[in-house]
C-alpha cells in the first residue's frame, strides 16, 4: 500500500501544490481547492446574483485556475493572483448579463455619503447589505471598495468610462446608505 503514496498524500506547502497542479496531479488540485475554496467562494458570492450562481462561478473559476496555473510565475502572492482570476471570471459572468446598462435609469441625484451610517454595521451585516445591491452597483462597489481597484482600472476591466465607474460607485454607496437608514427606522 505504501507504494501508492506520493508526496501529495500529506498536506503540502503552496509551492509544492502549485507544482503538482501544473503537472495536473488530481491530489494536488484537490488540496489546493480545499485550501482556497472558502476564500474564493467569498469572492464569488460578492459578485453573483445568488448562491447557485456563486457556486457555478467557483466551479468555473477552479477549472480556469487549473488550466492557467502554469501562467503563475511566482511573482507576488499566489492567493492574490488567484483572486484576480476569480474576479475576472465573475466580471465575465456579469458582462454577459449586461448588468451595467440595466441600472442606468436609477436616480442621478447622489447625496454625499454619511460614513457614520456604515460604521454602525458589523462586517457580516455590511456584506449582507452589499449582496442586495443591483448587480452593476455591486460589481463596481466590490471592485473599488473591497478589491482596491482604481476607477481607471475598473473602467478598463468593464469597458466603461472612468466617470461611469465613479457614478456607479457613488450610486451604490448612496443606495447602501439609504437601505441602512431605512432598516434603522424599521428596527426602532
Amino acid at each position: 500500500m505504501e507504494a501508492y503514496k506520493n508526496r501529495y498524500d500529506s498536506p503540502a506547502d503552496e509551492s509544492e501544490l502549485i507544482a503538482g497542479c501544473v503537472k495536473r496531479n488530481r491530489i494536488a488540485q484537490k488540496q489546493l481547492y480545499d485550501k482556497y475554496a472558502t476564500k474564493m467562494m467569498g469572492v464569488c458570492v460578492r459578485y453573483a446574483d445568488n448562491y447557485d450562481a456563486a457556486r457555478d462561478l467557483l466551479h468555473d473559476g477552479f477549472i480556469q485556475l487549473f488550466k492557467k496555473i502554469d501562467a503563475y510565475k511566482g511573482e507576488g502572492s499566489f492567493e492574490g493572483w488567484m483572486r484576480k482570476l476569480f474576479v475576472n471570471m465573475a466580471l465575465g459572468y456579469l458582462r454577459k448579463k449586461d448588468v451595467l446598462k440595466a441600472h442606468d435609469g436609477y436616480a442621478t441625484d447622489i447625496p454625499a455619503a454619511d460614513y457614520s451610517v456604515f460604521e454602525k454595521l458589523s462586517a457580516d451585516e455590511l456584506v449582507a447589505k452589499i449582496a442586495t445591491l443591483p448587480a452593476g452597483f455591486r460589481m463596481v462597489f466590490n471592485l473599488y471598495a473591497v478589491e482596491g481597484y482604481s476607477h481607471q482600472e475598473i473602467a478598463g476591466l468593464l469597458h466603461i468610462t472612468e466617470s461611469a465607474s465613479r457614478s456607479q460607485y457613488m450610486r451604490a454607496r448612496s443606495w447602501l446608505q439609504k437601505m441602512i437608514l431605512e432598516s434603522e427606522k424599521v428596527n426602532k
